[in-house]
């Protein structure tokens, strides 16, 4: 036997291999396009759910909706507007002036309140100290007042415009009929706020104990450290400045055993009487 001999390609057998490699290629072009397309494609698992998202944007409206309808709550309807105007503290100022001056409109919502501006209405008023205003929800203003406390008074003379009441920070509040009884009379040629000596005479009265207090009939002084003032029995006490109190109380009471007429302790510590 011969030997086989292995076929070579013939040129005819060479377009259909041609051929056949441009068709392997074709197919697997067209599988990879294919799986691109699938790839791309969203599973039904990645689809947004129509019912979700319809629920989120009510969810949206109604947050939108409620925001809306508390600003108008809070700041344009009468709901929660004002209703009522408490006052506590006051005693010889009545509740309805107090009410009158703080001016609080009726119905306006409370968040549009201005407090500040109430506050400075009722602090002009002259027998007012201080003055609190808070807002007490739902509907009321509340007003808490310190009134000012007479420390004092001085008679404006004949011709004059009565008898006045001065407070501790020398602030004349009130003017009365008559002269009030437990008061000392300031004798002074001004009595005013803005004025030191006033101020140095009534920051005394309001220092010295109660029971020295009682006493005092008048109150004087030329300087702010020249504070003086007469007791019921005739006696005269040099009292200075308004500091050291405690020991010029103590150096008075030890003093007042023994008779004089003035009793200088305007320097506690070298007190002296003379007759």
């Amino acid at each position: 036997m011969s030997p086989t001999r292995e076929r070579r390609p013939s040129e005819e057998d060479a377009p259909d291999r041609a051929t056949l490699a441009r068709q392997r290629r074709g197919r697997r072009s067209e599988e990879e396009r294919r799986r691109t397309r699938v790839a791309a494609r969203p599973s039904p698992r990645n689809r947004p759910n129509r019912q979700v998202e319809i629920r989120r944007r009510w969810v949206a409206l109604l947050t939108v909706l409620t925001v809306v309808a508390a600003v108008y709550l809070l700041f344009f309807s009468s709901m929660l507007g004002v209703q009522d105007v408490a006052v506590t503290g006051s005693r010889t100022v009545s509740a309805d002036q107090i009410r009158t001056v703080a001016a609080v409109p009726a119905d306006k919502p409370m968040l549009r309140l201005s407090t500040d501006e109430i506050r400075d209405r009722v602090a002009a008023m002259p027998g007012i100290a201080t003055v609190e205003v808070s807002r007490s929800w739902p509907n009321t203003v509340e007003i808490t007042v310190t009134e000012r406390t007479a420390i004092a008074f001085f008679d404006s003379g004949p011709g004059g415009d009565g008898v006045h009441l001065v407070d501790g920070g020398g602030v004349v509040f009130k003017t009365v009929p008559s002269r009030p009884p437990g008061l000392p009379e300031l004798k002074l040629p001004k009595v005013s706020a803005d004025d030191p000596v006033t101020r140095a005479v009534t920051a005394v009265l309001g220092v010295i104990p109660e029971q020295l207090l009682k006493q005092v009939t008048t109150a004087t002084a030329k300087t702010p450290a020249s504070v003086e003032f007469t007791l019921a029995s005739g006696k005269i006490v040099r009292w200075g400045t308004p500091e050291q109190t405690d020991r010029k109380a103590k150096v008075l009471a030890a003093l007042l055993t023994q008779d004089g007429k003035v009793y200088d302790v305007a320097a506690p510590e070298l007190p002296t009487i003379t007759s």
